[in-house]
């Protein structure tokens, strides 16, 4: 029986934690089946979170210590064509180990270089929280919800 790797073990657990804070601030989740495998043709992010039909595509990293973190080119390719496909955005998730605590940068912030995607230690600081993201993205979707009922009376 083939047992995955210690590494790839955590990052599914890593997965599973922000899917499952996702769907309990609400959100309808999904962890991508083939996430971190050697899928090549298919298009697969870590997690997928939709609310009220906005669309979150995420890949999930982990991280110790504040230091720039490299996102392959071609995976991060991959997440912004889903993204695209779904009508949605894509985000870098990172989780602080020993905190627990998430943070989410769009993939558009990330520096690129010849081969990967670049999240600097800075832009890590300033990243948004995931509470932040939730309490966001749910004050939105009202604030939408109540200026698509208010034109609707008109």
């Amino acid at each position: 029986m083939h047992m995955p790797r210690p590494s790839r073990r955590k990052g599914t657990a890593h997965e599973r934690d922000l899917a499952y804070r996702l769907f309990e601030a609400g959100f309808a989740v999904l962890r991508g089946p083939a996430s971190g495998s050697k899928v090549k043709r298919l298009i697969y992010p870590d997690v997928v979170a939709i609310y009220k039909g906005r669309t979150f595509a995420f890949e999930v990293k982990a991280f110790s210590e504040l230091r720039p973190i490299y996102l392959d080119a071609r995976r991060s390719e991959k997440l912004l064509e889903f993204a695209e496909r779904a009508g949605g955005e894509a985000y870098v998730a990172f989780k602080h180990i020993g905190s627990g605590e998430w943070r989410l940068v769009p993939l558009s912030a990330l520096r690129r270089t010849r081969s990967a995607l670049v999240c600097d230690p800075k832009l890590l600081e300033r990243a948004t929280k995931l509470g932040d993201f939730v309490r966001r993205v749910k004050a939105e979707a009202e604030g939408t919800a109540i200026t698509a009922f208010v034109h609707s009376k008109a």
